[in-house]
């Protein structure tokens, strides 16, 4: 137990460092600092996927999470590391060493609960059944993304879908799990976190996170 807290905690500064450099990259672009685009932006602007939103409930359901992330993440920073814009492709080979071992790790755990017991089985089965749903938005690009992926900018995440639902049909295999039927998508609509309707759950995780710089905003650490 003491182990895993250790890895959950350095998979959370490892994007917690990712984040830093896409911030610092865009604040340039923007002209505000990674600072204020974290700290004080409202909930409808950020941008982000609505899976990774998604509270932790129990231990399944983090890892579940984690690892339907995970495995997209790294083929979307493999794409990126080749992008024609230079400081994108240096960032996305960056991260991508470390997120090759988040995904090794999350599918273990995913493998190793799913093949477990029965409790540990059905847990992960019921957490990748709930979670399922947000998957869809990950392999749908909108129309700010659109011109980038033509430009060689940006990754083309629908061509991805196939080479992810290869990868985790592999591991829910080896761990003994149905992979959900692809009903119903959150996102699907043209209405997600990438146009900034999110699920309650965000706000919740940026009234903790944004709380200090919020209260105390010319503080410096």
């Amino acid at each position: 137990m003491l182990e895993e807290d250790i890895a959950s905690t350095n998979v959370g500064l490892d994007l917690l460092g990712q984040a830093r450099l896409w911030l610092a990259y865009a604040g340039e672009i923007d002209g505000r600092s990674e600072d204020r685009l974290a700290y004080f932006r409202e909930s409808g602007d950020f941008r982000n996927l609505l899976l990774v939103e998604q509270p932790n409930g129990n231990y399944a359901d983090t890892i579940a999470r984690q690892y339907l992330f995970d495995q997209w993440h790294v083929l979307v920073l493999a794409e990126l590391a080749t992008s024609k814009d230079s400081r994108i492709a240096a960032i996305a080979a960056k991260a991508l060493t470390e997120v090759r071992y988040h995904v090794e790790r999350s599918s273990r755990w995913v493998i190793r609960l799913g093949d477990g017991t029965d409790l540990s089985h059905g847990r992960m089965q019921a957490a990748t059944d709930a979670l399922w749903m947000y998957t869809g938005e990950m392999h749908i690009a909108d129309a700010s993304e659109r011109p980038l992926i033509e430009a060689g900018i940006a990754a083309d995440v629908e061509a991805l879908r196939v080479p992810w639902l290869a990868d985790v049909r592999s591991v829910f295999a080896e761990a003994t799990l149905t992979v959900p039927a692809d009903s119903w998508m959150q996102g699907a609509n043209g209405r997600g976190g990438k146009q900034g309707v999110h699920t309650e759950h965000l706000s919740h995780l940026l009234a903790e996170m944004q709380v200090l710089p919020r209260t105390y905003p010319d503080a410096r650490w």
